[in-house]
């Protein structure tokens, strides 16, 4: 199965004890997301990174590790909330594709409004009723906050929106909501295309009218492109 950035991925038991051997520096918080079932995020691979943890966790556990080459491991990650210095601890993880119980893609807005603060629940309203029939998906703070019920947001949190058009109609459309006055909302986020290739929606808009290249992020890289060959993999209407 192929995952992309941002997917929601759950540890088999198997999993979680390959990362606790992986990570012994992170026991506390590891075995907390174990047993509250929570999930964590796919990243971009980084070459490199992960193949001693996965030695460690094999020759520290009695778990048989899968066999797997790099292609067959997912990487992924753990946000917590800001420390006593507003930094934002991250634990790196690289897990085999057999510990992994199952995955969906980042939550809806429906799924993530519960965590939302008071403030930001009128414009979310409009968000919503201005997005039907298109596919629009949050991750970072918010996401985190709706899953775990952990204190990630702040003050001067944004709201991490993941836009996934299928159309070229529904990019102008998606583009023109996000970028829009209507909702009021301290939104950021990305455009993710069909074939997983995914830019910041604000620097699509900025790029597209200078007619500039575009950083562009997989799971694989992260490289640039023209906007024509994003454009591409939509379908006309």
């Amino acid at each position: 199965m192929m995952y992309k950035r941002h997917d929601l991925i759950w540890l088999t038991r198997a999993g979680w004890q390959a990362a606790l051997a992986a990570q012994p520096a992170q026991e506390a918080v590891l075995r907390h997301w174990r047993d509250e079932d929570w999930p964590v995020v796919v990243r971009r691979r980084e070459p490199g990174i992960g193949s001693a943890a996965a030695s460690a966790a094999k020759a520290a556990t009695d778990v048989a590790e899968p066999e797997s080459e790099a292609g067959q491991d997912v990487f992924a990650g753990i946000a917590l909330p800001p420390d006593s210095t507003g930094a934002k601890p991250r634990i790196a993880l690289r897990v085999a594709a057999a510990h992994i119980e199952r995955s969906t893609a980042p939550l809806t807005l429906k799924a993530a409004r519960p965590a939302l603060p008071a403030h930001w629940r009128p414009g979310y309203t409009e968000l919503q009723r201005l997005s039907a029939g298109l596919d629009l998906r949050v991750y970072g703070s918010l996401a985190w906050q709706a899953l775990t019920s952990l204190r990630c947001l702040t003050d001067s949190s944004d709201i991490d929106i993941l836009f996934r058009p299928l159309t070229r109609q529904q990019l102008q459309a998606g583009l023109a909501l996000l970028s829009g006055a209507a909702h009021g909302l301290p939104l950021d986020g990305e455009i993710m295309f069909p074939s997983g290739q995914a830019v910041s929606w604000k620097e699509w808009l900025s790029a597209s009218a200078a007619q500039a290249r575009v950083l562009v992020k997989t799971t694989d890289s992260v490289h640039l492109a023209a906007p024509d060959e994003l454009l591409a993999t939509l379908r006309p209407a």
